[in-house]
């Protein structure tokens, strides 16, 4: 009887870790409520809070009706991973990009991939403001 190649055991991690190099950084839930210390970032019309103080990397992200993010971000929970290089992940993986690269802070570029209907951050630290 043959493996499958696809098959990953209950304590492995999955291949984006195990064998890619990405490293967790945080999940993203979508609500409508509004939370304790929102950040409202205008150039996505969107109020993000929770991260900074959840021992999760757990961050709520509050969207704007006129938000122009995808709808499935808007909707779906999204787990971010950083990389070491964004322009090489996207380049050679075959990801749908949802969002292109983009800079929405200082020091760090991000981008928005799918996988199977669920929304993937994809963040690159650059200079001192990443996580090592």
């Amino acid at each position: 009887m043959s493996e499958l190649k696809d098959f990953r055991h209950d304590n492995e991690p999955p291949l984006c870790i195990n064998e890619w190099g990405w490293r967790y950084h945080h999940i993203g839930i979508p609500t409508e409520m509004i939370m304790d210390g929102e950040k409202y970032l205008p150039q996505f019309r969107l109020y993000t809070s929770g991260f900074s103080t959840s021992p999760f990397g757990i961050e709520w992200m509050r969207f704007e009706k006129e938000s122009q993010i995808d709808i499935l971000i808007q909707k779906v929970p999204h787990i971010a991973f950083e990389v070491d290089d964004l322009d090489f992940e996207l380049a050679n993986r075959g990801f749908r990009i949802l969002t292109m690269p983009n800079a929405p802070s200082d020091g760090l570029r991000v981008a928005m991939i799918e996988h199977n209907g669920t929304p993937i951050e994809l963040m690159e630290f650059t200079g001192n403001d990443g996580c090592h």
